[in-house]
């Protein structure tokens, strides 16, 4: 037995919850896992894992030695990059997390270059816009574009995106133009929304952010799909500037209510941990930096 490498299965597993999603991510059987934590059992003599038919949860000793693992593995960490890792050749495999509109429309670029310019690193791409678990999932990077971090999020902030208030001048000139963000309550919105529920706007309003409420028979969880809609005289959506900019250009739609600016949506890079980065991690993450904030 590797114990490094049973510490660090063992803090997968721990961090997880589960021995398959482990397995998945480092492409093995998931027997090869069990086996690795039942050796480190067996050297530590004692339990780490209570295992059940649906779950697992760790003993008080698990929950001790998984703080200590990760003192260990951090402070492994460091000490290879330290060797030289400025000059080091990143390589590797990142698995990253993007938003699907701003992934294809702004993303693309940068990640082609970065991948013409780094030969030994694999890049695996997952588009989705729902929120995910990056341990459970094993998401090296994510990127999340939202105006509400959750607690215990370990970002780093890239930039900004500017959320437009969008309509047809077609359906400006037969439903009117709302020229106060209480008004939209009494128009059609096409609403950007992962659920069913009731929705509200952001806008600023005297330097105060407050929300409205908003209504509409049209609602996804896509903001390109709601802008098509828009174009189309169906509505007013909110969406955000990489969406919104090529429909203005075109003048399938117009900027309403300008007057009243909605705050602006963080773009953040997500880490699974605050565990030391990989380096080959630590270079994509410089180059969105680069690309999304110039100096």
């Amino acid at each position: 037995m590797d114990k490094l490498d049973a510490m660090q299965i063992f803090v997968r597993v721990a961090e997880a919850g589960s021995f398959t999603a482990v397995a998945d991510q480092l492409q093995v059987a998931r027997s090869v896992v069990t086996r690795q934590i039942a050796a480190l059992e067996k050297h530590l003599r004692i339990k780490l894992i209570t295992r059940s038919t649906r779950s697992l949860t760790l003993t008080a000793a698990g929950a001790a030695y998984l703080e200590k693992c990760r003192v260990i593995l951090n402070m492994v960490d460091a000490a290879e990059s330290s060797l030289d890792e400025e000059n080091a050749v990143p390589r590797g495999r990142i698995r990253l997390g993007l938003p699907i509109s701003f992934g294809l429309q702004r993303l693309m670029p940068a990640l082609l270059e970065f991948a013409q310019a780094q030969p030994h690193i694999e890049l695996m791409m997952d588009f989705s816009d729902q929120r995910a678990n990056l341990i459970e999932e094993g998401i090296d990077l994510s990127i999340r574009i939202t105006a509400d971090l959750q607690p215990g999020d370990i970002v780093r902030h890239l930039g900004s995106v500017r959320l437009l208030a969008l309509a047809s001048p077609s359906y400006l000139s037969e439903h009117g133009e709302p020229l106060h963000p209480q008004a939209l309550a009494h128009h059609e919105c096409l609403v950007y929304s992962m659920s069913m529920n009731s929705a509200t706007w952001p806008f600023l309003v005297d330097g105060r952010a407050q929300q409205f409420p908003v209504r509409g028979r049209i609602r996804a969880n896509n903001g390109l799909a709601l802008t098509q809609a828009a174009a189309r005289d169906m509505g007013i959506t909110l969406q955000p500037d990489f969406i919104a900019e090529p429909f203005l250009d075109k003048q399938e739609v117009v900027q309403i209510l300008s007057a009243f600016e909605a705050p602006p949506l963080g773009i953040y890079a997500v880490l699974p941990s605050n565990r030391y980065i990989p380096h080959r991690v630590n270079v994509l993450l410089e180059h969105l930096a680069k690309f999304l904030h110039p100096t």
